[in-house]
């Protein structure tokens, strides 16, 4: 089990730490959605029109370490995205391991009984 756990450990940290620089930088479904009816400029500004994009405004931890994909302060682009993934799936596992060491069976007096 623990070479199982390692293993799948490893994958994750590789994919989160070198495939998610490769993802794509384009607007997905919801941003596509939310931008139609506008027209935008070279800044991509909105310049006219009404669409959803108009309301949109920062969230609230828009100012956190881990904003936006990337490490704040890391100006390498690659770099950030690659340590802001490996340090989600730390955390990520860390998490979940502690709350699987929390909430697993213990064995019972009837238990050891035998």
């Amino acid at each position: 089990m623990r070479k199982f756990l390692i293993a799948g450990l490893f994958v994750a940290l590789l994919l989160a730490g070198v495939a998610s620089s490769f993802a794509s930088g384009s607007p997905d479904g919801l941003d596509y959605a939310a931008r139609e009816g506008c027209t935008f400029n070279a800044d991509d500004e909105i310049t006219g029109g009404t669409c959803m994009a108009q309301q949109e405004g920062d969230h609230q931890l828009a100012d956190s370490p881990l904003a936006d994909y990337g490490i704040k302060g890391v100006d390498n682009e690659f770099l950030s995205t690659a340590l802001a993934g490996v340090t989600g799936v730390l955390l990520t596992f860390a998490i979940g391991g502690g709350l699987f060491w929390l909430l697993r069976r213990r064995p019972t007096a009837d238990d050891k009984v035998s």
